[in-house]
């Protein structure tokens, strides 16, 4: 006879696996790996950049590679893109500054494009119900690029608040990357020559990247207001089927 032996909790491993993989637990540590971002952002103050100026033993191309990494990352923690467009200038002049901006906010966008799409897709893509939320993630998934392109061109929607939409919805990351390159190139430009021109504040050049800030910011609320009603209207045209 043979005896027979007990039976090991093999399934309690699984299901722990399970548990710890699940969708709600990584939204869970996306939540926490941000407000751990954010509170950093809060403890080293990178601000101080504008008026303390760049470390001077980081110089030349080294000093342009380490601020954009620094940008990607401190707009991932919500940092305001505009501080640091101004702190490019100011810092690097107007060609590296914007060199090193637009790297870095094409870096920033892939790291949360990436956060949102492994960590809190899975969990937040069901909760999109509603009409305008529906319409909205249509819009974003069906034209990608063009969608972006108008969300970098006209910054009526904050840009934290962009990628993590764009990674919820099934916009690829290849369009994604192009549009936000390509759309955050005006506006970027303008931020970095006023903050390389703050010395001299009625100088030509500076007035007009200001302008220019100014017609942006009032053009990208006026298309947000039309594209939200527009959104809001999409469903309801649509006939409804039944099951």
């Amino acid at each position: 006879m043979f005896e027979t032996v007990p039976a090991r909790p093999a399934g309690f491993a699984a299901r722990c696996g399970q548990a710890l993989l699940s969708p709600w637990s990584r939204l869970s540590l996306l939540v926490l790996l941000l407000a751990a971002g954010a509170t950093c952002v809060l403890l080293f103050e990178p601000q101080q950049l504008i008026t303390q100026g760049w470390p001077p033993q980081v110089n030349g191309a080294a000093a342009v590679v380490l601020f954009a990494v620094a940008y990607g990352v401190c707009t991932v923690a919500f940092v305001p893109r505009p501080l640091l467009n101004l702190a490019a200038g100011a810092l690097f002049g107007s060609q590296l500054g914007l060199l090193g901006a637009i790297g870095g906010t094409v870096l920033g966008a892939g790291l949360a494009f990436l956060l949102g799409r492994l960590l809190g897709q899975d969990a937040l893509r069901p909760l999109v119900r509603g009409r305008w939320l529906k319409a909205a993630d249509g819009q974003l998934s069906e034209h990608a690029f063009r969608s972006m392109l108008a969300a970098r061109l006209f910054p009526g929607v904050p840009f934290w608040a962009a990628n993590y939409c764009a990674s919820i919805s099934k916009m690829s990351i290849v369009p994604f990357l192009l549009a936000t390159a390509l759309g955050s190139i005006p506006n970027t430009a303008a931020y970095v020559v006023a903050g390389a021109r703050a010395s001299t504040p009625t100088s030509p050049i500076f007035l007009i990247a200001m302008g220019f800030i100014v017609v942006t910011g009032c053009a990208g609320a006026v298309v947000a207001w039309c594209k939200r009603h527009q959104l809001r209207k999409q469903p309801s045209d649509r006939p409804e089927q039944s099951d």
